[in-house]
């Protein structure tokens, strides 16, 4: 009895030399990662952050899973409804799931490892096609204009399918959208001519404006100049009416007073003449009665005098 007591313990320390030798008697499991361990080949638990202890050549690390969020990017082609191909940059954000389940088993760390060879490869697979599925219902237009909803989309539905082999996919991203280089040419062109069509409204609005300006300002012009004629004449008028009316006090025949305004208007005029040393010909009636004549004449010759002056 005490000789296998003394075998067994015999083995025992030869087991923890050789592990302590080799290093397979303890081992440490970083934060943010879980360890699979298998023991004599098949699975036997999955241990997470911390120091721990296996049975050296019974127990092996079988794989040491990230539980951190990864993300994956790649290229592919597709085709619009309008029959244009576009490139596609896609970005993926990833983690294995933090489902532990009922048992080990249904734990996303022990699908992730013992459910797919290439995880990453199947998701870019699964994310391809649902992609290749759904833009081809959209124009060109609407693939740029609902990438956002279209991602969201791709993502729900892989999300599902990675789901099944132990992979939560947090985040499906449309970063770039690449255009055939006869296309980028086109719609440049198009972007241009909208930019220069803009600047040539924007120019045409301004000189509206001015001319709407200016128009206004030379209307406003022209109605004050109006007024100012207006008023002068008016106050001439009334200067005529009192000066008759002054004369009629006299005890004058209307017919005298109006001879007499007008000869002493001509007597100014020709007064007038004499002062600015202007040339003109005035031809004097024989009878004054025939003053509205001459002083018709008068009149003509003072506008002259005042083109003159212009």
């Amino acid at each position: 009895m005490f000789e296998l007591i003394g075998l067994v313990l015999v083995v025992l320390a030869i087991f923890v030399i050789v592990g302590l030798v080799t290093g397979n008697l303890f081992y440490v499991v970083k934060q943010q990662h879980a360890v699979i361990i298998e023991r004599l080949g098949k699975f036997h638990k999955i241990v997470g952050a911390g120091f721990h202890v296996k049975i050296p050549f019974v127990d092996r690390k079988a794989a040491t899973v990230s539980l951190r969020t990864m993300k994956n990017g790649f290229n592919i082609d597709v085709k619009t409804e309008d029959n244009v191909t576009i490139g596609l940059e896609v970005s993926a954000q990833y983690h294995v799931s933090y489902e532990r389940g009922a048992t080990p088993q249904e734990s996303g760390v022990y699908k992730s490892y013992y459910m797919l060879q290439q995880p990453v490869a199947q998701m870019r697979d699964f994310i391809t096609d649902a992609l290749r599925s759904s833009i081809p219902v959209y124009t060109l237009d609407e693939v740029f204009a609902k990438k956002d909803d279209i991602a969201k989309d791709v993502n729900a539905t892989v999300s599902e399918q990675m789901d099944a082999y132990g992979f939560t996919l947090v985040s499906t991203l449309i970063t770039k959208i690449a255009l055939p280089a006869e296309v980028e040419d086109s719609m440049n062109q198009i972007n241009a001519a909208q930019r220069t069509k803009a600047a040539a409204q924007d120019l045409a609005e301004a000189d509206r404006i001015k001319r709407v300006t200016e128009a206004t300002a030379e209307a406003e012009a022209m109605e004050k100049a109006g007024e100012g004629i207006a008023n002068q004449r008016k106050a001439i008028a009334l200067g005529i009416k009192d000066s008759l009316e002054i004369i009629q006090e006299t005890g004058v025949g209307n017919d005298e007073a109006n001879q007499l305004f007008m000869f002493t208007q001509w007597s100014e005029m020709m007064t007038e003449f004499a002062r600015t040393g202007k040339t003109s010909t005035v031809v004097l009636p024989s009878d004054f009665s025939q003053s509205a004549s001459m002083f018709e004449q008068m009149l003509t010759a003072g506008k002259v005098q005042n083109d003159s002056k212009e």
